[in-house]
């Protein structure tokens, strides 16, 4: 069980890491489009201090955080150009070796407030009418 839970901070450190790296490649002048976009999506949900599917909803609630988020950093960092993300991995290592920290992304908390006050909304209409 032991083996288990380290395996688990492994794992979600990696993530921690790689959503930095995201952050810096989304502000590389030399990023794509599409990555930049993709980094841009993934990076403003992990600093979102409101999930979309909030974790207390039995098994969707962690499934953007298991499946959904490491996806999208896979896909993000596949189209990344190699000498970007090797850059950005340079500055998020010396990132986390400053202890400096994680920036929380406001715009996407209320966002994301917004989509359930427009599901709730539907709900609504929909059952009145």
């Amino acid at each position: 069980m032991r083996a288990i839970l380290e395996q688990l901070r492994r794992w979600a450190k990696s993530l921690k890491r790689q959503t930095m790296v995201l952050w810096f490649c989304y502000q590389h002048p030399q990023t794509p489009w599409l990555p930049k976009w993709i980094s841009a999506f993934v990076v403003a949900y992990v600093l979102s201090p409101i999930d979309l599917i909030p974790d207390f909803i039995p098994i969707l609630g962690y499934l953007d955080d298991v499946i959904i988020l490491p996806l999208g950093i896979l896909l993000a960092i596949r189209l990344m150009p190699s000498h970007v993300l090797e850059a950005c991995r340079l500055k998020a290592s010396a990132w986390e070796k400053n202890h400096v920290k994680r920036p929380v992304n406001t715009v996407a908390a209320a966002l994301i407030v917004l989509i359930w006050l427009g599901v709730v909304a539907a709900v609504w209409l929909a059952y009145i009418y």
